[in-house]
């Protein structure tokens, strides 16, 4: 948990850095009001395309290709029901209480019956999969977005939506393993497991984006808007 602190914290540094300078450039009137970092924010996203096409994306689908089905099933709802505790806590946050103790039925079958996770039992029980973090949450009770961001290695986010990420990651227990070599092993194979689901949707981009960071960007933005409300944004006023 230092090494997550410490970390967590150059993040939170970095952050207040770019939202001053967001909102220099604002100012000055040179940049999308939407997107006020765009500069950075295309330099990251090229950053990141270019790691995950050297590296991440190769093992992705080597990982796609060497786990038989039932195995890659099986470490996604691992991981899954590790979440549901996040899931839970801003459940209780943003006072939707039938839901979590719906997703607490979730994590203690799927914990208890699943063996670990391993299996979603819950889902067959009418416990369905919920998505909630802190991020929501902050927008829940109004919080606005602030400045997209595109992080280093971490990809689409926003000043609301990174302070989430923090918080959320001392709720998880996944960062909670004693064993910081345990802990690590996990977290590389989490992301691997995460970036091999994701390998048809990047396929999609790579055909359909005239210009992929806008895509990325658009699409990351509205699907936050749609999770903060519950799939019911309000209209838009022009």
């Amino acid at each position: 948990m230092k090494i997550l602190a410490r970390k967590y914290s150059l993040l939170t540094a970095l952050l207040l850095s770019l939202f001053m300078l967001g909102g220099c450039a604002t100012i000055e009137g040179e940049a999308d009001p939407d997107d006020p970092l765009e500069s950075f924010n295309r330099a990251m996203y090229s950053f990141n395309d270019g790691l995950d096409r050297a590296v991440v994306k190769p093992v992705a689908q080597g990982y796609n290709a060497i786990l038989p089905d039932p195995v890659n099933k099986g470490v996604s709802n691992f991981f899954s029901n590790l979440g549901d505790v996040v899931v839970i806590f801003n459940d209780l946050l943003q006072f939707k209480i039938e839901q979590a103790l719906t997703d607490l039925g979730r994590v203690f079958f799927n914990t208890t019956i699943g063996i670990g996770g391993i299996f979603d039992v819950a889902t067959s029980m009418d416990m369905p999969k919920h998505n909630e973090d802190f991020g929501q949450t902050l927008g829940y009770w109004g919080l606005d977005t602030g400045a997209y961001i595109v992080w280093p290695f971490l990809g689409p986010s926003n000043v609301r939506d990174t302070f989430g990420l923090i918080s959320d990651a001392y709720v998880n227990p996944l960062y909670d393993i004693k064993s910081q070599g345990t802990q690590n092993t996990l977290v590389v194979i989490n992301v691997i497991d995460t970036r091999a689901g994701l390998l048809s949707a990047s396929k999609i981009l790579k055909e359909a984006a005239l210009d992929p960071y806008l895509f990325v960007r658009d699409a990351y933005l509205q699907r936050r808007q749609n999770l903060v409300y519950d799939g019911n944004p309000p209209k838009q006023t022009f």
